[in-house]
């Protein structure tokens, strides 16, 4: 009997590095169809109260169904994940997202878009969900890097159809744009899920410069330990700033009068509104994968200080300066680069500190911060009628973020470092490495 050649082990190390890669340009091409159902909302809401009427606070609790269901359900999803593996579970998603649109599409009450925010909730949870726990396993050595491209994907996805769903709504067309738009997306993702799995055993390589815990902690014993709740605490912080600014920026940009203001670059004009949403999404992208890269160098608690103080700055001179339509598309954009690392830094950090065999479950809790954060998208409406002026808001959020900075430094990098101690991983992670 002929004996088979083994085979090499550069080989195979080559054959896992580029099977890595393309499940993340797979996770990548289904973020991107999916960025729709959260960064084009505000494209929608305009026109929805002209056509009915409604108060805008009541429109704007669509997106908070829609937030708070798609963060609060993804430990369930991380669970499904484990059992059935991606594939499935973002086959599924691209289904449900789709049909959320379709149904906003037919919508005639408020009861019918808050039923189009459940589906695209689960829809884009299990999404979201899927394709970044795949980046955080598949990728431990680039970790900050692999799920900064995969949410930054879902943070600058839509940045490729604003002008086309701004130029069908604009043709008085907004129902048409939910219907085809949400065909289109959820065929990508269904198609794009056939490809995806999970990495196995020997296909995955250790990072020689940040911290990782070699113990793979269940979802109970994460949430025994205080440095969990320092995460969702400065989580929550965070994302509440940023998720004001997707929800709320065209009604911002509408009642500071600058909404119709026309930008003139010489070889394009466009309104101040979708090219400040234009030019957000890109940047909102582009900051996943940076600071990703950046905390995979000098570690992820001094990145979150430079990206936190920088969104709260930003916040705040939006909140000073914003009538002036240049200042409130440069600012805007500062505030969606700074906001933007959230997603890719937070969960990285969890993968590092908990191990990635449940890191599903795990990030999925603390990613309920997000939910939490969605349901100050209608106070903000409230606080701004009180108020008058949308300048309370942004000083407000801006504050959080500061406090979220000084607990990245402070608070989270200490406890850090003992949580690592405990767990043996207080060496160089390069001498803990294994093949």
């Amino acid at each position: 009997m002929a004996l088979s050649t083994p085979i090499p082990a550069t080989e195979t190390a080559a054959r896992s590095n580029s099977g890595r890669w393309l499940q993340l340009i797979l996770g990548v091409v289904c973020m991107v169809a999916a960025a729709n159902i959260q960064y084009s909302w505000t494209l929608f809401v305009p026109e929805i109260q002209k056509t009915f009427g409604w108060d805008r606070a009541a429109i704007q609790v669509a997106f908070t169904i829609f937030v708070i269901v798609q963060t609060w359900l993804t430990p369930i999803e991380g669970y499904f994940i484990d059992k059935y593996g991606p594939t499935r579970v973002v086959m599924f998603g691209g289904i449900m997202t789709g049909l959320a649109w379709v149904i906003n599409s037919y919508a005639t009450s408020l009861s019918g878009f808050y039923l189009g925010s459940v589906a695209g909730g689960i829809g884009v949870g299990c999404v979201y969900a899927t394709c970044v726990n795949n980046a955080l396993k598949w990728f431990p050595d680039k970790r900050g890097l692999a799920v900064g491209l995969t949410a930054g994907a879902y943070g600058a996805g839509s940045a490729l159809t604003i002008i086309p769903i701004a130029n069908m709504i604009a043709a008085g067309s907004y129902t048409q744009a939910f219907f085809y738009f949400g065909l289109i997306q959820g065929a990508v993702i269904f198609l794009a899920a056939l490809g995806l799995r999970g990495p196995g055993k020997g296909e995955v390589t250790f990072s020689s410069k940040v911290l990782q815990s070699r113990r793979d902690y269940t979802l109970s014993e994460a949430l025994r330990t205080p440095v969990f709740w320092v995460m969702l605490l400065m989580f929550t912080c965070t994302v509440t700033g940023g998720l004001m600014a997707v929800a709320q920026l065209g009604v911002i940009a509408q009642d500071l009068g600058v909404k119709e203001f026309k930008v003139n670059l010489y070889f394009f004009a466009m309104a101040a509104l979708p090219f400040a949403l234009m030019l957000d999404r890109i940047l909102n992208g582009v900051s996943r994968p940076l600071f990703g890269f950046i905390s995979d160098r000098i570690g992820r608690e001094k990145t979150m200080f430079i990206a936190f103080t920088m969104e709260g700055i930003g916040i705040v001179a939006l909140g000073y300066f914003g009538s002036n339509p240049w200042a409130f598309i440069i600012l805007s954009g500062i505030v969606f680069l700074a906001w933007g690392e959230v997603y890719s830094l937070f969960s990285a950090t969890a993968a590092d500190t908990f191990g990635s065999a449940h890191i599903g479950k795990i990030y999925g809790v603390l990613y309920c911060a997000k939910g939490v954060a969605a349901l100050f998208v209608p106070l903000g409406n409230l606080l701004m009628q009180a108020t008058g002026t949308w300048a309370t808001v942004l000083y407000t959020v801006a504050a959080m973020d500061l406090l979220a900075a000084f607990l990245a430094i402070a608070v989270l990098r200490p406890m850090l470092k003992r949580h690592h101690a405990e767990n043996g991983s207080t060496a160089p992670a390069a001498a803990l490495a294994h093949a």
